[in-house]
């Protein structure tokens, strides 16, 4: 969508991580094509003990409205998106100030199903069903990492199983024409409150509970690194803690390259580029 020149719209962006040290708004940083103007990072689970944040955010962009037209927010895959949706009906302000256009949910289609099929503690949410359930639209991602056809369709089956209203559309490195995912109007509160009727009414109480098992390193540092130990340490993280990491990216600086490392992978999947 940022990247794109066919919308002819500009973005204010908030961006959710996890973790402590935010990554995503330095990979938008080194992309000089991207022009938006207002970006927020908040740093935790933007569904729990940052919400009343978002709702902070939300207030405080709203006074640059003259900047943006629309607002991007990505959460993190940890997020459950009820107080993130409930944000835009029960707060007293924000439903006056924007409308929920849609939401969109990425699955990796190489790793959804084991994701889908995950054992969790009690009381304890599976964040991606969740997620699935919740989208508008969902973009079955990394398609070609699946090569049977057989294999694609029954992962639509399954997501259909979850949310047999939603619009699953196929692609690789999340490329899709931005007119499939912008100005939809596809959010239906009424659609929530057909299988959850106290979604709003209860939004002050629900509570949401996160797998304790699940948790974030970070590192921060200044300098340059020897891109042949660079190589040498993201070889050895990959084949010795690959089942463990869910998902691990970063933006580092090598010594005699002017452009940024930028890398990011799942499992044993790596992917980095100079950017």
């Amino acid at each position: 969508i940022l990247q794109s020149k066919e919308h002819k719209m500009r973005f204010a962006i908030i961006e959710n991580e996890f973790g402590e040290v935010g990554v995503d708004e330095n990979i938008l940083a080194v992309k000089k094509e991207v022009q938006e103007e207002v970006i927020e990072v908040m740093n935790g689970c933007v569904c729990c003990t940052v919400r009343g944040d978002l709702v902070e955010t939300l207030e405080r962009m709203y006074k640059k409205i003259s900047q943006f037209d629309a607002v991007l927010i990505e959460t993190t895959g940890l997020a459950d998106l009820a107080p993130v949706i409930q944000t835009f009906f029960v707060d007293d302000q924000i439903p006056s100030m924007y409308v929920l256009d849609g939401v969109l949910t990425v699955v990796d289609a190489k790793h959804i199903i084991a994701r889908l099929d995950e054992e969790k503690p009690e009381g304890v949410e599976n964040e991606a069903v969740e997620q699935v359930a919740f989208a508008d639209c969902v973009l079955l991602n990394k398609t070609d990492l699946v090569p049977e056809e057989a294999e694609l369709l029954e992962i639509e089956r399954r997501l259909k199983d979850l949310n047999s209203e939603a619009q699953i559309i196929r692609c690789q490195h999340s490329k899709v024409p931005p007119a499939q995912l912008l100005n939809l109007s596809a959010f239906n509160i009424d659609r929530i409150l057909a299988k959850e009727p106290e979604f709003i009414s209860g939004a002050d109480t629900a509570e949401h509970q996160h797998d304790t098992r699940t948790s974030s390193v970070a590192c921060k540092w200044e300098g340059e690194l020897n891109v042949n130990r660079l190589n040498m340490w993201i070889g050895e993280l990959i084949q010795e803690k690959s089942s463990d990491l869910y998902r691990y990216k970063g933006v580092l600086a090598v010594k005699g390259m002017e452009p940024k490392f930028v890398f990011q992978g799942v499992g044993m999947l790596f992917n980095g580029h100079f950017s």
